[in-house]
């Protein structure tokens, strides 16, 4: 056997590894989903310099999001989902080191919290709550 086969068979045995050890990690990394009822709620998350974090979820027609967060350095904060090529805000704040509110979307959408920090970087604490439709 020439040492070019034996290489061979063992990067073939090294990528199935190196696959499991990718999927690990950015299972560690997944956040848990926010489930409606209950508040999802993250303190110290760290956001480095220039970085951003998001948040998630599916909101079904008639229901609220709830949330509210505070950081450590100003941050640009935005909820927002995408329609076709386009990205649309229904919610932007600037330089904030606070928000909070209840946002009723009009339509079912998957929709992002959104945190960019500033050049410091930011901790942040957040909760998330999905609201159940009210009955009429």
């Amino acid at each position: 056997m020439s040492p070019v086969c034996g290489h061979r068979r063992h990067l073939r045995s090294a990528i199935p590894v190196a696959l499991l050890l990718a999927c690990i990690l950015v299972a560690g990394c997944a956040s848990e989903p926010v489930s409606p009822g209950s508040p999802k709620i993250v303190r110290g998350h760290a956001v480095p310099p220039y970085g951003v974090h998001e948040e998630c979820l599916r909101i079904a027609a008639g229901e609220r999001l709830d949330f509210d967060f505070t950081a450590t350095e100003p941050v640009e904060f935005n909820v927002h989902y995408r329609e076709g090529n386009a990205v649309v805000m229904p919610i932007v704040r600037e330089k904030t080191l606070a928000d909070s509110g209840l946002f009723a979307p009009r339509i079912a959408q998957d929709y992002c919290l959104m945190w960019e920090a500033g050049p410091a970087g930011t901790a942040l604490d957040y909760r998330v709550r999905l609201r159940p439709a009210t009955r009429q």
